[in-house]
């Protein structure tokens, strides 16, 4: 085996991983839309939806990192079933996206209608009864179930050893359940807590560690190494590289979601300030303002009318508050402490050090 690989400009690529990972959502949803049109004809939007929003985009982070912690394990790199376990967590991630959407109102993901606008929309076109908004709300909540519900089916048939996807199940479930219960402190910050308390740091940073970091990289990475039949010391090393790259992951989402250009976030300008998103990004700034300018900050923030201007105007007591300074220190603190842990990992397989360090890096500076 090869002790180093050529690696695209977009380490997901690496060896195919996005390809593969994406033809394996494909398979799958012709074999769902087969389903679907079965139950009625009346589910064609459905099936148009849920294939629109997971082959339409989406940088399969979460696939790559399943796939390089199945490497990383000894496992091998043309076994088809790990793509298809892989794949299920990008129907976890699609699951959670589209709640989240719901959750916070948003508009677009991706450049394209959020799912429940998408079907607010089709109610509208279709001149239906009864409120179109609740309609909306009402499809995307069961879509997202749906999605959860394959996602557990795709990873149980990937086509592994019952012994292997035993093994791996445990992390699979609390990854879930994890995302889930970090989803809920997101939505009790903003109506519950305090910004200006000194416990609003910790709780952004456990928000963060729940809803994002472990679920986008710790256990992807957990949850591949077990498959491949991992001991404890690779699944614990894999934890302290992929817990703080995952900490960075989410540090940087929430730079772009304030200062993010549209074009390459999916996503208006400034959404994070229309939701009301309490990050630790917010949390920092709350601290470092002056008091009548942190209440102003807390008074607007979440208020979804938002102008451009006002945008502007927050984003520049953001930054009057050193706080993106801050963030980008600790996203630079994670990363070193991050890669300190991969160079120290027993990996077993020669590419994967290098193709992990390159992920680490597209994770955090997010040039791709």
């Amino acid at each position: 085996m090869p002790s180093s690989i050529r690696l695209p400009r977009n380490p997901v690529d690496a060896e195919d991983v996005r390809d593969r990972v994406n033809r394996a959502l494909g398979a799958f949803m012709v074999e769902r839309a087969a389903l679907l049109s079965g139950i009625s004809e009346q589910l064609g939007p459905v099936s148009d939806a849920l294939r629109d929003f997971l082959l339409d985009g989406g940088k399969r982070l979460r696939p790559a990192f399943c796939y390089w912690g199945w490497r990383a394990a000894g496992g091998a790199s043309d076994e088809p079933g790990i793509e298809r376990a892989a794949a299920a967590l990008e129907l976890l991630q699609a699951s959670a996206l589209v709640h989240d959407d719901l959750m916070d109102r948003s508009d677009t993901r991706r450049g394209l209608p959020a799912v429940h606008r998408r079907f607010e929309n089709l109610h509208r076109a279709g001149g239906w009864r009864g409120d179109r908004e609740q309609y909306g709300a009402s499809a995307a909540v069961l879509l997202g179930d749906l999605l959860l519900i394959w996602c557990d089916e795709l990873f149980q048939r990937s086509g592994l050893p019952a012994a292997a996807v035993a093994a791996a199940k445990p992390a699979f479930d609390l990854m879930r359940t994890e995302v889930m219960l970090g989803q809920y402190l997101d939505v009790l910050e903003p109506v519950a807590g305090d910004s200006a308390d000194d416990g609003a740091i910790d709780r952004a940073r456990t928000v963060l560690h729940y809803k994002s970091a472990k679920y986008t990289i710790e256990r992807p990475l957990q949850v591949g190494a077990l498959l491949a039949g991992a001991a404890p010391g690779l699944v614990d090393a894999l934890g302290g590289f992929g817990l703080p790259l995952g900490e960075a992951f989410q540090l940087r989402d929430d730079l772009l979601g304030v200062f993010g250009d549209p074009a390459v976030t999916g996503k208006p300008a400034g959404d994070d300030l229309r939701e009301g998103k309490r990050t630790l990004l917010v949390a920092h700034a709350m601290r470092g303002l002056g008091r009548a300018d942190a209440a102003h900050l807390d008074a607007r923030l979440g208020t979804p009318g938002l102008t451009a201007g006002e945008i502007a105007e927050l984003r520049d007591l953001i930054t009057l508050s050193g706080a993106p300074d801050l963030v980008e220190a600790r996203i630079d603190a994670l990363l070193t402490e991050a890669l300190d842990a991969l160079d120290a990992a027993p990996i077993a397989d020669g590419p994967t050090r290098g193709v992990l360090r390159a992920l680490a890096d597209a994770a955090t500076v997010r040039k791709y």
